[in-house]
């Protein structure tokens, strides 16, 4: 039977995201990222109308602390070791065909070897055994912010990620073409360049271009003082010429923490049965931002939730979120 990875606005059975459990990760920003991530959950939950959402907790005082602040009826915690939230990242990709669901879960070095903590090489074989989801692990290292789908089996992703020797040095761009045809039925691959400035993901594409409709590519662009501006327009180059239609989103442009640029965006915004939720970080494009990824998707409320603190992470709410299709 073949299986295929759906497209985020495929209809979810639930939603997995992960809730910041380790202190001496997050520091003074272990409270108000809890705050961000309960906000999204809620979001998510959409007052009932939305999917399911499954906090993951990394030990018993995080579980603790996650049903103390929860208080919507939807919204459950479970309890699975990781190092830290980014299940995009670390958990289970699950596919669908045939009427069945299945899992992939991929092995992870803390991408390419910058934040190998423990937890995050299992956590997505514990997740789909606690869901009763049958899984299998693939002995390559991907990550599931890397690419992004349509459900036709095209799939983008970034040179800068994919081809890095920091993940899977022995393999040439066809091996990682055809594991991710034999693994996640992806049959059609389009390769951007690099990723977002000081990204440590190494250029992760669900920052850079999302998929909001078949064929269909949103990417942002940016003005002269936009750090990625240069980067995004060599993307929608090389989207075009692949043949997909580029769909053009305000940037937040330069974001700053500390004195450094920092890889906020808009376009790690989750795509969720009722809403669809979009980091925003009290820059000048940030309704703006919402206002259009939110006509992109006409059935689905569009809601701008403040990320700042997630974003001391590294990421931002699609990076700690993993849905599980219908």
């Amino acid at each position: 039977m073949d299986f295929r990875q759906p497209p985020e606005w495929a209809e979810h059975h639930w939603v997995w995201i992960g809730f910041p459990s380790h202190g001496e990760l997050w520091l003074e920003d272990l409270e108000p990222a809890r705050a961000e991530v309960l906000a999204f959950a809620e979001a998510v939950r959409a007052g009932g109308a939305g999917e399911r959402v499954v906090l993951v907790a990394a030990d018993d005082e995080a579980v603790a602390a996650a049903k103390a602040l929860v208080r919507t009826d939807g919204i459950d915690v479970v309890k699975e070791k990781f190092g830290d939230i980014w299940l995009r990242d670390a958990g289970p990709i699950v596919l669908t065909g045939g009427g069945r669901r299945v899992a992939r879960s991929f092995a992870f070095n803390g991408w390419g070897g910058k934040y190998e903590l423990e937890g995050d090489d299992s956590v997505g074989l514990g997740l789909a055994a606690g869901a009763r989801i049958e899984a299998e692990r693939r002995d390559w290292i991907l990550e599931g912010g890397a690419i992004d789908v349509d459900g036709t089996g095209l799939a983008v992703t970034t040179e800068q990620c994919l081809l890095n020797p920091n993940r899977n040095p022995e393999l040439s761009r066809g091996d990682i073409e055809d594991r991710l045809r034999a693994d996640l039925g992806i049959e059609r691959v389009l390769w951007l360049g690099e990723g977002l400035l000081n990204d440590h993901t190494d250029g992760h594409v669900d920052n850079l271009a999302r998929f909001v409709g078949v064929n269909r590519l949103a990417i942002p662009t940016g003005g002269a003082s936009d750090p990625n501006a240069a980067v995004f327009e060599d993307a929608a180059r090389r989207a075009r010429a692949f043949g997909v239609e580029v769909v053009r989103l305000p940037s937040p442009g330069a974001v700053e923490r500390d004195g450094e640029i920092v890889p906020a965006s808009y376009m790690n915004f989750y795509i969720g049965n009722s809403a669809v939720v979009v980091p925003v970080y009290g820059a000048p494009n940030d309704d703006a931002a919402v206002e259009a990824i939110g006509a992109l998707f006409p059935g689905r409320k569009a809601v701008g939730l403040r990320a700042g603190h997630v974003l001391t992470g590294g990421g931002s709410f699609h990076c700690i979120s993993q849905q599980v299709p219908a």
